[in-house]
């Protein structure tokens, strides 16, 4: 698996980088499952998905696990967004032969009789203290470039619905097939430990719009999952804990 995301290929906004990150010189692929774990460009834009399929002349086996971002979304709807991408794979079904996009929406796959990916953007939790200034200084709120119609309630709504399926795909699973190992993507961080953020960020007045503490959550206790990798703080980090391997692969700006 090679794992990246918040390539961010909108910018710079003069001159957005989609062609210089098709070139295999700019972007090399290493492996032949591709995670790609949000903010990798407009969904808004055509461009966003002519750099997806240059991806796949590079091998005819290559299979690409997308995750939605909050950047995605940008200058239109979040279910725009989702449908765009909810498109996408069914084009890339039609052309390529089903297998190789997968939007992974709140989504289970099945890599092997005892691999699953489960997938999923996994919006933060945002508290009351921290609503006002995350409203004011987040360009996800903003009416004229971030996500159309969005507010903070409506991404609390979207975090708690995440969170209901992810413990609940998990908790099947350790019900069911207790010898199944899970990789879990998601876009924004599931632990606000020290080692999942840069020093700078220490005691941010936004930080809930990152990352969420699921130490009590049945995902994270779970001894099912091996690998949880996600985007979003522009922050690279990997390390082992409690069985499992946690790690983060992002360009950023």
């Amino acid at each position: 698996f090679q794992i990246i995301s918040d390539l961010h290929l909108e910018t710079p906004l003069a001159s957005p980088s989609y062609t210089y990150f098709s070139q295999s010189q700019n972007f090399p692929i290493y492996a032949p499952n591709l995670c790609l774990l949000g903010d990798i460009g407009l969904a808004a834009d055509p461009a966003l998905f002519t750099f997806l399929r240059t991806l796949f002349t590079r091998s005819p086996t290559l299979r690409i696990f997308y995750i939605l971002g909050n950047h995605e979304c940008y200058t239109t709807t979040w279910c725009l967004a989702e449908d765009a991408l909810d498109a996408f794979d069914d084009s890339c079904a039609s052309t390529l032969g089903p297998g190789r996009f997968f939007f992974m929406s709140r989504r289970r796959v099945d890599i092997s009789p005892r691999l699953t990916l489960l997938g999923c953007t996994l919006w933060s939790h945002i508290s009351a203290a921290q609503t006002p200034l995350c409203a004011r200084k987040l360009m996800d709120f903003h009416p004229g470039y971030g996500i159309r119609g969005r507010s903070i309630a409506q991404h609390n709504a979207d975090h708690a619905v995440d969170l209901v399926w992810l413990n609940s795909q998990i908790s099947t699973i350790s019900n069911e097939e207790p010898e199944r190992e899970v990789v879990v993507l998601t876009h924004h961080c599931p632990t606000v430990g020290p080692r999942a953020a840069s020093p700078r960020h220490k005691g941010s007045a936004v930080s809930e719009a990152f990352a969420t503490d699921l130490r009590t959550e049945a995902c994270w206790k779970s001894g099912n999952v091996r690998i949880w990798a996600w985007g979003h703080t522009h922050f690279d980090c990997v390390w082992g804990e409690g069985g499992r391997v946690l790690v983060s692969r992002q360009k950023g700006y």
